[in-house]
């Protein structure tokens, strides 16, 4: 484009931004206002990448750098070094508030120069500037945003965004400025101070100290870094939540908790028997049965998991919530304190007619049942026939099922609470998660054919084993160390990456539904403490971590198989959600393989939609970042991003079996039959697969009964 156009389009870009909004101009050219607001699809991380991947040259003034503000631009970063696209970046020792583990790993690209400004102790250095180059146009961001998550994602922040040819003043004066900074004696090369920093650094940093209540000593910042220090504290800082979020001796109920007990506490009013949490994972279900619990205040409480870990974990948290002043105890197989007050059971326990025969009918007015969408299972049912309390209360994140089992007429239909993955972000309930789908090395002679993907000796080859170490490393975690999670095709492929981890130096073991309870228990202590010799820093499994287990320390998650279900997706990613006071977010590595399959469900079930529409999925795979809500953020690199473009393409979104799977759980949900338009209210399955299914071609048709077939596990 000639520089009239250029000039011509620059203008009018400011008529519309300056004069009048209603004036047409081309949006690449006009002055933007930047912020955040994810249901807008609006987050200065999203503009901030968009400028890098189309830029010639960068230059960044930003007064704080961290990982977590870092991480979400890892992979655009990696690309530019590729292209060979070179960056200034400084920043400053002010506040000794920069972490230097974001300071080393920016300074590790090869086309990135950073340099940090030495400020002194009366004038504070708070630039935040982002200057991209194409060609003789300059884009420029500056504003209120420094280069942390909350800062790019969440917080409010105003920022405006102006396009400028380079003799344009406003460019020529920030580029001077720039210049005059960058060359200043107190601007050195990070890597002369690298060493000095992390001293001062440690010396400095912040001491947060959270004892019988949420609150922070202002004094003690103030003392080390001024006001100044408490109001970055207060915006870079996440939200403490209470519940299962929060360990206190005290522990207080967050918003959903809350909200929840209420709910309880009306259906038991109107003689409701059964009600339903439906709570995503790492909102604290656990501690919100409590509180209702504690609310209801049974005679007796029997409170069933599936695994004798989880009840010991479940035991504790009642504990916290309920006090000393009540009686409770174990029963499993190994332990059998059935005197207690309030029993914390084992379902493979409880569910045996010698053990069950030892209670009345109605011994417990209350009883809790933990990942009902189990209920199906014979086990459940034979409690369901025998138990008559009170009050039935079952809980589970993932109450749809593809087993055709109805759990929401088991509980009558009574949804006390429910909470998705999306609503549960919003709320600051759940860890920050910065999720990269990777491009798996190619395993097969003929990508695309899933039956190859199988060759063990590929899945476990020396290459693979160095590209997944390699990607951890890059991309890192929040912590002081990695404790990590890994999930695999099979126990065989777990086992012996395990094996090829530990060769090359890695702290990892291999669980199955072979290790007995205490083997797990063992393994997850050694994986989270941090005095532990024999510590461990990656567990590898296929699937017994998918579900109810509890481990807030983790804070990475590697996931080396294919996503067949959004469900189990979910579910392993809930395993790093869980908040913790030793981790600002969780990473998670996705690495998508050369198998044709259900690639197209990961922007689905990241999103949280469930419409099946392909321009929804195709949004979703783009602009994940932009809508997600929180910090979390969303990448795929290229190859990724195009295998998962050819499996939404390639999948038949009119598939009368998935189809019939939508209209189920919306049936159970409703308890009725649905209407049309209640697919659009709940979210369930876009009704134009109805219309695009050339044997169906109406609702009408769909509901008759040779078509429905109502058992799901029937279909063909």
């Amino acid at each position: 484009m000639d520089k009239e156009s250029v000039k011509e389009k620059i203008t009018q870009g400011m008529r519309t931004a300056f004069e009048n909004k209603n004036i047409q101009s081309d949006i690449e050219y006009r002055p933007q206002f930047v912020f955040n607001d994810f249901r807008k699809g609006r987050k200065v991380l999203a503009s901030l990448e968009r400028e890098l991947l189309h830029c010639d040259e960068f230059f960044m003034s930003v007064a704080f750098i961290t990982k977590s503000g870092l991480t979400p631009l890892l992979p655009i970063f990696k690309e530019l070094e590729q292209r060979n696209i070179c960056g200034r970046i400084i920043t400053t020792d002010y506040l000794y508030f920069s972490e230097p583990a974001s300071l080393s790993q920016l300074q590790e690209f090869t086309n990135i120069e950073l340099r940090l400004y030495r400020s002194e102790a009366a004038i504070g250095f708070h630039t935040k500037g982002y200057i991209f180059r194409r060609g003789d146009i300059y884009r420029i961001i500056v504003g209120s945003s420094n280069l942390t998550a909350n800062a790019l994602t969440r917080n409010e922040e105003w920022n405006t965004q102006l396009i400028s040819q380079e003799q344009g003043e406003y460019t020529y004066s920030l580029r001077t400025r720039f210049e005059q900074l960058w060359h200043d004696k107190k601007c050195i090369d990070y890597h002369l101070i690298q060493e000095k920093y992390q001293t001062v650094y440690e010396q400095n940093r912040r001491k947060i100290f959270v004892a019988e209540s949420p609150s922070f000593s202002q004094y003690s910042i103030y003392a080390t870094h001024g006001n100044d220090a408490i109001n970055e504290y207060v915006a870079e800082t996440p939200t403490i939540s209470y519940g299962e979020n929060f360990t206190s001796s005290t522990v207080i109920p967050n918003v959903m908790q809350s909200e929840f007990v209420d709910n309880m506490r009306e259906l038991c009013a109107h003689g409701a028997k059964r009600a339903l949490l439906i709570s995503a994972t790492g909102t604290g279900k656990t501690y919100a049965s409590a509180f209702a619990v504690k609310d209801f205040s049974p005679r007796r409480l029997l409170f069933i998991v599936h695994r004798e870990q989880i009840a010991k974990q479940s035991l504790k948290s009642y504990r916290k919530v309920i006090g000393s002043k009540v009686s409770m105890g174990l029963l499993s197989g190994t332990v059998k304190e059935t005197n207690a007050t309030y029993i914390f059971s084992t379902m493979q326990t409880i569910s045996k007619e010698n053990v069950y025969m030892q209670f009345a009918p109605d011994e417990f007015d209350y009883i809790v049942i933990d990942e009902v969408h189990r209920a199906g299972a014979e086990s459940y049912q034979r409690i369901f026939s025998y138990f008559k309390p009170q009050m039935y209360l079952g809980m589970t994140a993932t109450p749809d099922r593809s087993d055709g089992y109805d759990v929401y007429k088991l509980f009558d239909y009574n949804i006390a609470y429910e909470i998705r993955l999306q609503q549960a972000l919003e709320e600051d309930m759940l860890c920050p998660f910065h999720y990269f789908g990777i491009t798996d090395l190619q395993l097969t002679d003929h990508p695309g054919e899933d039956d190859n993907l199988a060759k063990f000796s590929r899945l476990t080859s020396d290459e693979r084993v160095h590209h997944i170490i390699r990607e951890a490393e890059f991309y890192g975690f929040s912590g002081s160390r990695v404790k990590g999670l890994i999930f695999c095709r099979s126990n065989e492929e777990a086992a012996e990456l395990s094996c090829k981890f530990n060769e090359l130096g890695l702290r990892t073991i291999n669980l199955s539904g072979n290790n007995s309870q205490a083997q797990r228990e063992d393994a997850i202590e050694r994986l989270v403490s941090d005095e532990r010799e024999d510590y461990l820093e990656y567990i590898f499994t296929v699937d017994i971590f998918n579900e109810g287990v509890d481990v807030p320390e983790i804070n990475q998650v590697i996931m080396l198989r294919p996503t067949q279900s959004p469900i189990v997706f979910i579910q392993q990613l809930g395993r790093g959600l869980r908040q913790n006071e030793n981790k600002e977010y969780v990473v998670i590595l996705d690495f998508i393989g050369n198998y044709l399959g259900n690639n197209f469900m990961i922007p689905m079930a990241l999103a949280g939609d469930r419409s099946y529409n392909k321009d929804n999925i195709r949004r979703c795979l783009l602009e994940g970042s932009r809508i997600i809500p929180g910090a979390s953020t969303i990448h795929f690199d290229e190859i990724a991003k195009k295998r998962i473009f050819q499996s939404i393409d390639a999948t038949n979104i009119s598939d009368l079996r998935r189809i019939k799977e939508s209209y189920q759980n919306l049936k159970y949900k409703l308890g009725r039959i649905p209407k049309l338009m209640d697919f659009d209210r709940y979210g369930e399955m876009d009704v134009i697969c109805l219309f695009q299914n050339t044997n169906l071609g109406s609702y009408h048709v769909f509901l008759k009964p040779e078509s429905v077939k109502y058992d799901i596990r029937n279909m063909s």
